[in-house]
């Protein structure tokens, strides 16, 4: 009796607890990475969740075992989430259901802007090809967003996919968040009047753009008849772009820009300063001029703090330009590295350029200095080490590609190829005639507030290919190699950086380690493994089995 009145005490205790647990709730997250820790951003997006907001996670049923582990980081970020404000709701659901062909379901992701994946998977030596269909689609008050839980790398194995895309995923959810619970306010002027590329070649990053910010051509000539309007217009908006001009600027239309940046806002120019293009090439019997593009902006930016130069950058480290040999019908294609595209692994020094796990796409990029200025600059993108500058005029031949680079004449070191600026600006037009006569909107010497420029010395880092059809594909996929590069993340993100105004971004710079197996080691060593388990099992059960026999016959005996 004495022991049976301990249980009525215990029971109370169990309830108690259970019901202190309902009402009061807590996590820890003891993980070196904060990796289960909400960054401050995250926590501001969701508090603006007043009602239920629906994720649908379509990583369930047969996934892959190499995504076993995005599955879970998946879930368990969900649940952080959902931890932080009640409204989030989420489930996993199986995209490929009992009987359903999975050629078909993937067909019907794709024509909803969710391409599914095929991945290689090896096992036991053996090589097989499987679909994952590693999306999301978060629903709030009607309106819904598609979220990429994948990060695709050039050449990367399942493992190294699933470490970067849970790297990403925070900002992935995130942003697909913010996207849903914040109307759009900020404004893009996309500026025309300079021979800027054609619409067509820039149409896949605005067309990603346009779900988060008001997107409107601006024609920059125009300043040149009615110089107050236009310069007001221009000031209604946010940021300029600025999309690989090839005609010079006129001063008045500079003075637009310069004051458009002294009133605080933000700009972003892809400028090429030598006239050089591949078709130029094929065009003319495999032989071209490069020659300097006169766009009258050195003063310009000189005054900002940095010199595109007209010179052409070559960098052994290239991505390949591919080329027919043969008649039509029994034509033969090659790819071999052209020292005029440079291909840029970004050093991760600031949010814009990290986590970018493809290297960014340049063609026929230019050198820029830092001069010294008060504005504050941050090189976003470097060539490699072996590099050799080419000043203009120059003549390019498509023969020397199939020649043996000297090693001895690439060392030019790191060259310069995208900046940031930021801070206070001080205006180019300072101790100078203005080219507006008379103006009702007052000339600015500095900048009201710090801003932010970047400047990157290749146009063509925008310029996204099209299809048989003349359809825009997606920026940074090469349609003749089937390559993809970190062109559009690395815009995306300094377009985010310049107008956000969340900390959004600075989710990026978040490190997470992921433990991996070493696959070399379980490949070799798999039967030392598989014997040290079992042995290991095997003894634990014999000796469990001989304490056990012994404590019964001691007991019984």
């Amino acid at each position: 009796m004495k022991l049976n009145s301990k249980y009525p005490i215990v029971l109370a205790l169990l309830i108690v607890v259970g019901y202190l647990s309902q009402l009061y709730s807590f996590r820890i997250d003891l993980t070196a990475d904060a990796r289960y820790t909400l960054s401050e951003s995250s926590e501001t997006i969701l508090a603006k969740a007043t009602e239920p907001l629906i994720i649908d996670v379509f990583l369930e049923g047969n996934v892959p075992d190499a995504f076993h582990k995005l599955q879970l980081e998946t879930r368990q970020l969900l649940e952080e989430y959902a931890s932080e404000n009640p409204n989030i709701k989420f489930a996993f659901i199986d995209p490929v259901p009992d009987g359903a062909v999975v050629e078909t379901i993937a067909q019907d992701f794709n024509n909803r802007g969710m391409r599914p994946e095929q991945v290689q998977l090896r096992n036991n030596g053996k090589v097989t090809q499987e679909f994952i269909f590693p999306w999301a689609i978060a629903s709030y008050k009607g309106k819904t967003v598609p979220i990429s839980l994948l990060k695709k790398t050039l050449g990367a194995s399942p493992d190294a996919l699933v470490s970067r895309s849970v790297q990403n995923l925070e900002y992935a959810f995130s942003d697909g968040f913010y996207k849903l619970l914040n109307p759009k306010s900020k404004r893009i002027a996309v500026l025309k009047g300079n021979a800027e590329l054609e619409d067509k070649y820039i149409a896949d990053f605005f067309k990603t753009l346009r779900e988060s910010y008001f997107i409107a051509p601006f024609p920059l000539d125009s300043v040149n008849g009615n110089p107050d309007q236009v310069m007001q217009a221009l000031n209604s908006f946010d940021l300029v772009v600025a999309a690989k001009p090839t005609q010079a600027f006129t001063d008045i239309e500079k003075y637009a820009l310069d004051q458009f940046t002294m009133q605080g806002g933000k700009a972003l120019y892809l400028i090429d300063e030598v006239a050089m293009e591949t078709d130029s090439l094929y065009a003319n019997d495999g032989m071209a001029l490069a020659t300097a593009r006169t766009l009258n902006l050195n003063d310009f930016f000189f005054k900002y703090g940095v010199r595109i130069n007209p010179v052409l950058v070559e960098d052994l480290y290239a991505a390949p330009l591919v080329l027919a040999s043969g008649e039509t019908a029994n034509s033969q294609y090659t790819q071999l590295p052209w020292f005029y595209y440079p291909l840029i692994t970004a050093e991760e020094n600031h949010p814009i350029n990290t986590n970018i796990d493809n290297p960014v796409f340049l063609r026929y990029a230019n050198q820029i200095d830092l001069l010294q200025t008060e504005t504050r600059k941050t090189v976003l993108l470097k060539s490699s080490l072996l590099t050799k500058l080419n000043g203009v005029p120059v003549p390019i031949s498509l023969e020397t590609i199939t020649t043996e680079p000297e090693p001895e004449r690439y060392s030019g070191g790191a060259q310069n190829l995208a900046v940031l600026l930021e801070g206070n600006f001080t205006s180019a037009f300072e101790n100078r005639i203005l080219p507006v006569e008379s103006s009702n909107i007052l000339f600015l010497e500095k900048s009201k507030k710090e801003t932010a420029i970047v400047v990157v010395a290749d146009g063509d880092i925008i310029r996204n290919d099209l299809d048989k059809n003349g359809r825009p594909l997606e920026l940074g996929f090469d349609k003749y190699t089937f390559k993809e590069y970190g062109n559009k993340e690395f815009l995306l993100n300094t377009v985010n950086y310049l107008l956000d105004d969340t900390g959004l971004i600075n989710i990026r710079s978040k490190s997470i380690l992921l433990p991996a197996l070493d696959i070399e080691k379980t490949v070799n060593d798999r039967s030392t493994w598989q014997g040290l388990i079992l042995g290991t099992s095997l003894l634990f059960l014999v000796f469990f089995a001989a304490v056990y026999t012994y404590l019964r016959r001691r007991k019984y005996r």
